[in-house]
């Protein structure tokens, strides 16, 4: 277990740095919280609290909470009835003193230089810059890496964009002033309470791309965990959720041109088909997919071609199938300490999609001007 002694707690707080809020909403994490709590204890920037709002668990992790706060005092347990992950990392931001918040999920984990890379990028920005995020790996229940997340990266105003990419990728990524974050009224708990919690991270990162520049630190210093047990397992509330975040952020700025519209939605669909059909949803899938085929034809016979693909692979021996599970189980790497922060890969960008790419960022650009004279009167 990690120790930290208050001494050098105050030494860290009356330091020159500013504190930042860690904000671990946890809803019978007990399998993974302890492993998270150390990831956030392990960073290289010490002005840290870290709120942990046990979200009406039934489970350990209230206990286990405690019993690593024992060794480090930065750690404060708030416990409240379950009501969802918008409204326990509301709770958390309300308690916190720190000039940024930072999230946490409770079975993600963090690279020790996470924190110190985005307040240091943050930092030499004027107040203009809301937010910073990195890049994440997916990780297993072992933490071992399964794959790389994303390489798509933008920095500025990005809410066009955004709305496509979705460049963030998880609720581990993001560090936020804490005053912009209270501004913009936090995160959406109506999500949760009509039964279709999960995207309710994206809603809060369109509404403070609508309004504010975000920074990236383009590397990857999250381990975002996928696991039967997590919310983005329940593929049909994803689906749900992504597709209801999306019409009200687009209720709420009229003023996109059309093409912008037109295009996120479409990337919101697709989202929703792969979500709808992970959960076997067969009738959804196709409610979905037939807008899709008018907006993108092309989507659909690349599916096709997939399925063809997968088929064959069916056709495989067992036998040679078992080794490449073997070979890639021996090869997998742990997300550690260790571990070297990886920058994107070369991203394999279609001359169709960099056009794509650049209209929206023309979206952005546009958009930002309309701001400007807003942002010099205030």
């Amino acid at each position: 277990m990690i120790s930290v002694k208050d001494d050098d707690r105050r030494r860290a707080l009356n330091s020159d740095q500013p504190l930042v809020s860690v904000v671990i909403p946890a809803f019978n994490a007990s399998t993974y919280i302890e492993r998270t709590l150390r990831s956030a204890m392990r960073q290289t920037y010490a002005a840290l609290e870290i709120i942990v709002v046990n979200d009406g668990s039934t489970d350990d992790t209230a206990k286990l909470v405690e019993q690593t706060a024992m060794s480090d005092s930065r750690i404060n347990l708030l416990s409240t009835p379950n009501r969802g992950v918008a409204a326990a990392r509301n709770t958390g931001i309300d308690a916190s003193s720190g000039r940024f918040v930072a999230f946490l999920d409770a079975d993600d984990l963090w690279h020790s230089t996470e924190i110190e890379k985005q307040v240091d990028a943050l930092n030499r920005l004027s107040s203009r810059w809301a937010a910073v995020y990195t890049l994440h790996y997916i990780i297993n229940e072992d933490d071992e890496i399964i794959r790389p997340g994303s390489s798509d990266v933008a920095r500025g105003y990005i809410y066009a964009r955004h709305l496509n990419l979705k460049y963030i990728g998880n609720g581990s990524a993001l560090l936020v002033r804490r005053d912009v974050a209270l501004e913009i009224g936090g995160f959406d708990s109506s999500y949760a309470a009509a039964g279709i919690g999960g995207c309710e991270d994206l809603d809060f990162e369109l509404k403070l791309a609508a309004r504010y520049f975000i920074e990236v630190v383009p590397e990857r210093l999250v381990g975002y965990r996928k696991h039967p047990g997590s919310m983005s397992s329940d593929h049909l509330r994803m689906g749900k959720s992504a597709l209801e975040v999306v019409r009200r952020s687009l209720a709420a700025n009229p003023n996109l041109p059309r093409y912008a519209i037109g295009s996120a939605i479409d990337a919101t669909r697709k989202y929703a088909f792969w979500e709808f059909r992970q959960a076997r949803r067969a009738y959804l899938s196709l409610v979905t997919i037939f807008p899709i085929l008018r907006s993108d034809p092309q989507f659909v016979v690349r599916l096709l071609l997939e399925k063809s693909l997968r088929v064959m692979q069916y056709l495989r021996p067992a036998s040679v199938i078992a080794i490449g599970e073997d070979s890639l189980r021996m090869n997998s790497v742990k997300f550690d300490d260790q571990v070297v922060p990886s920058f994107p890969e070369c991203s394999n960008e279609t001359p169709r999609f960099r056009r794509h790419l650049m209209r929206l960022a023309a979206v952005d650009a546009s958009l930002n001007s309309t701001l400007a004279p807003e942002w010099k009167r205030s």
